[in-house]
């Protein structure tokens, strides 16, 4: 069959550290640059790593995979969630696909991919997998292999906590034992499409940005972590240098991250607010910080309630949907379109205009599976967090209100593609998330026939 290709995925990496403020310290990725077509990739909505990276590689939206972040609302529950898994999704994944044609794939580490489904090839799961003690490889004797190189394979680190030290020591070890087995499996597996997704680089941009970012609302000199995210960047790059020296020039490079990053500036106590405008109602009184599934919610008093996180998702308590619902049918559209209004004319702590962003799930996506929100925010362009917990004096908090927490998403990730017959080298392009899928299937060669719906659409015929 001839062709192959490794896919790259860095997550939460930012065109404005990989593309600017880094590149001349990070050779490997430079030269890559040089070679290749590249530029700017808008994520899907939310811009967030679940589900966004199932969509790069379905080419569906969080809609249709009824996949709207983390976790997903238990139907008709106040409080009740799970977990995203591979079970969630049912539509075709790009190894899937490629397989119907013979090819052969590794899959390493893309969310959710838990529990692993069998594959042309194997798989290793990714951050949501639970330890090491899951069943987490396709086939299952590949575990072994993978127990082999390392003494323990680490699937994340807990990055909000102030022991940056150890967070900083976690991530490096959790990362070069990862690179480890990539290399083990690069020279070892027959493979024909490659994918390796890096959480890391999420992680330390989370919880070391406020030490390099002078624009930073808390920024922090200090000699260790000053350099932290530079450094982390600097290994894959000397990795990244590794590769394309094994990589023989039939075998393309495509480089992806699924949604960008910058410094965050506090985070809003949703909840909070809409007790003070008197959609949401507790019996009693709350310390500072308490989740909303802990207070004592009123329900048959309350309208509204959110969900923290990069953004919000804001829930209506609907007569007939909700098993104490208040909203009756007729009044829903009206009170879901004041609502918005209203959130979206909150403003910062001092007044300050904010450039929020309110969506109806049924605007942004065609299809809507699952269980959405009825509103998904945006607050201040994302630069402001979502806090879910309650109890504040005030709703601007100056810090995230889940552990310590330096940066947040951003709508553009990167993509640096490079491949032989290239009629161009050193281009510039945007490109969209959704147009990762066809792109991959294009270059294979595979016809997308009978793979309804995609929004994206391939570029490569225009450079080949």
């Amino acid at each position: 069959m001839g062709k192959r290709l490794f896919v790259l995925g860095l997550d939460a990496a930012p065109p404005s550290l990989l593309f600017d403020r880094f590149i001349d310290r990070l050779p490997n990725f430079r030269r890559l640059l040089e070679a290749s077509v590249y530029g700017r990739l808008r994520s899907c909505d939310p811009p967030i790593t679940v589900p966004a990276w199932m969509v790069m590689f379905t080419g569906r939206t969080p809609g249709e995979l009824g996949i709207y972040g983390f976790r997903n609302r238990v139907d008709g529950e106040y409080n009740e969630f799970k977990i995203p898994s591979s079970r969630d999704v049912g539509y075709l994944k790009v190894w899937e696909l490629l397989a119907r044609s013979g090819y052969k794939s590794v899959v390493v580490g893309v969310p959710p991919t838990y529990p692993p489904k069998p594959l042309n090839g194997w798989m290793i799961s990714g951050f949501l997998t639970p330890s090491i003690k899951s069943r987490f490889t396709y086939p299952p004797s590949l575990r072994d292999e993978v127990l082999s190189l390392v003494d323990n394979y680490v699937f994340d680190v807990v990055f909000r906590r102030e022991d940056r030290e150890a967070v900083y020591r976690e991530l490096i070890d959790m990362t070069i034992n990862r690179l480890k087995v990539i290399d083990y499996l690069v020279d070892t597996k027959p493979w024909d499409l490659f994918i390796y997704m890096e959480i890391g680089v999420d992680r330390v941009q989370h919880a070391f940005w406020k030490y390099f970012d002078e624009e930073h609302p808390r920024y922090t000199s200090h000699d260790l972590f000053g350099d932290a995210i530079l450094n982390y960047y600097r290994l894959m790059d000397e990795w990244l240098g590794r590769l394309l020296n094994r990589l023989n020039d039939d075998t393309a490079l495509l480089v992806v991250s699924d949604h960008g990053a910058k410094y965050m500036k506090g985070a809003f106590a949703i909840n909070d607010w809409l007790i003070e405008k008197g959609y949401l109602s507790l019996r009693g009184d709350v310390e500072p910080g308490t989740r909303i599934s802990e207070a004592d919610v009123d329900w048959r008093r309350t309208y509204v309630w959110g969900w923290g996180g990069y953004y919000s998702r804001v829930f209506l308590n609907l007569e007939g949907r909700e098993r104490m619902g208040i909203i009756g049918r007729e009044e829903y559209p009206d009170f879901l379109r004041d609502l918005a209004r209203e959130i979206t004319s909150i403003r910062g702590p001092n007044g300050e205009e904010w450039r929020n962003r309110v969506y109806v799930p049924g605007d942004l996506y065609s299809r809507v599976n699952g269980n959405p929100p009825d509103l998904m925010v945006y607050f201040d362009d994302l630069y402001w967090r979502a806090a879910g917990t309650l109890g504040y004096d005030n709703y601007y908090l100056p810090e995230n209100d889940t552990g310590p927490d330096d940066s947040v998403h951003d709508y553009h990730g990167i993509y640096i593609f490079k491949a032989g017959g290239l009629r161009v080298k050193g281009l510039y392009r945007d490109l969209s998330i959704y147009d990762v899928f066809p792109m991959i299937a294009d270059y294979y060669g595979v016809s997308l026939d009978g793979v309804g719906g995609l929004r994206g659409s391939s570029f490569l015929g225009e450079l080949t």
